[in-house]
């Protein structure tokens, strides 16, 4: 019984520490500065694009939780996760197309905001069916 607990706390914590480099990867990515406008300009447009980013991300981390073979599987599959949410917002925030999110985002453009977060939440499932082949 306490393998189980051993193995549940060692999974759920490496989860939680990928999510962290995630979120710390994230916010170098992304060429506005999302803790400030989140925290400091209470920017929801830049909170509604990050909170879909962490769905985005947790969801292929929840099918490396279920579908991987061994802990070692589980890490590498998370970090896959987390390479191509970066991978996504990296094309995403840095495109110089006339539809450029960053200063919608730094503006506060609430339906730019949602638009980033159901992208990335749709990159996320896409990235977990993937996974479970």
């Amino acid at each position: 019984m306490a393998d189980l607990f051993l193995g549940f706390g060692l999974y759920f914590v490496t989860a939680l520490v990928l999510t962290g480099v995630f979120l710390y990867l994230y916010a170098l990515v992304t060429p506005y500065d999302d803790y400030e406008l989140i925290f400091h300009k209470n920017n929801t447009a830049a909170a509604l694009g990050f909170g879909g980013a962490i769905v985005g991300v947790a969801t292929p981390m929840y099918s490396a939780l279920v579908h991987s073979v061994s802990y070692v599987d589980f890490v590498i599959w998370g970090a896959i996760a987390i390479a191509i949410q970066l991978l996504f917002a990296l094309v995403a925030t840095r495109g110089k197309t006339k539809f450029s999110v960053v200063k919608q985002i730094e503006s506060g453009v609430v339906p730019v905001g949602v638009l980033m977060a159901f992208l990335a939440i749709a990159i996320g499932l896409l990235n977990a069916g993937s996974m479970s082949y």
